[in-house]
């Protein structure tokens, strides 16, 4: 459509009628929330991007035949990436794997119970030494454990970033010289406040799971799996009105979802 001094008043007009309305908060609409903007664009925007990053059960194959005695000892976080370790270590892992083999019906021993003892037998296993691994078995709780599980996560770093945007200042400046009345003035800036600002951003998340007999310290299965991870930004603004929505999937869903995807692998293969 080309814009003219009859049309540019009316577009100005819509542009800043649909920007009013967006930016309208109803208080107190909703007596069962505290939140100010429950129900508008903005909460159902934010809710949607929540949904995506929470907790999902899954059900594993095998689940209703009852696994052996295991125990998931923390395994090693070999990536280099800042964000990643400040926020995962290998305790946090293990604790999401403990409670996924939980529910695929695996005898776990959880590490709390384990005492004193839980380090001489993750150095154990870790060390690969069976004297040492089958004295601790002779151990209270540890007498009936088969399997020794690690998780290890061998790679996580962001591999692409892409950007996008629209800056109408330029165009809007333009218009408005071309244009020489009142009418092209408004419709230059209307479109000179026009700002668009879209940002994305992926990770590689890789995770190795490790079964280990709890006897001899030999591995008994391995196996490995990726997962990809999508952080996106948009903003835009017009005739002064902005919006915008930042989100995806989280490192805590991510790592979740990895050990998730390597616990059913195991539960339908080496159960």
């Amino acid at each position: 459509m080309q814009l003219t001094p009859k049309t540019a008043l009316p577009l100005v007009s819509s542009f800043f009628a649909a920007g009013l309305l967006s930016a309208c908060v109803t208080l107190g609409s909703d007596p069962n929330n505290p939140s100010p903007t429950s129900g508008g664009d903005t909460s159902q925007t934010a809710n949607a991007m929540a949904d995506k990053a929470m907790y999902k059960p899954v059900e594993y194959a095998n689940a209703k035949k009852k696994g052996p005695a295991i125990v998931v000892i923390p395994g090693e976080v070999k990536s280099n990436n800042a964000s990643f370790t400040q926020k995962f270590g290998p305790n946090n892992i293990a604790d999401y794997a403990e409670l996924e083999l939980g529910k695929a019906n695996f005898k776990v021993l959880e590490r709390a119970d384990m005492g004193p003892l839980l380090n001489e037998f993750q150095l154990a296993y870790t060390m690969g030494d069976p004297k040492s691994a089958r004295k601790v078995l002779q151990k209270g709780k540890f007498k009936t454990t088969k399997w020794v599980m690690k998780f290890d996560i061998l790679k996580a770093e962001p591999v692409a970033q892409a950007q996008q945007g629209f800056d109408g200042q330029a165009a809007g400046q333009l218009i408005a010289i071309g244009a020489g009345s009142r009418g092209g003035a408004a419709a230059g800036v209307a479109v000179g406040s026009v700002k668009v600002e879209e940002s994305t951003g992926i990770w590689i998340v890789g995770m190795r799971y490790k079964i280990i007999n709890a006897n001899t310290t030999e591995q008994v299965a391995t196996g490995y799996a990726e997962e990809k991870m999508e952080l996106g930004a948009k903003s835009t603004s017009v005739l002064g009105v902005s919006s915008g929505a930042s989100g995806g999937l989280t490192l805590d869903s991510l790592v979740q979802r990895l050990v998730q995807k390597t616990v059913y692998e195991i539960d339908l293969k080496n159960k």
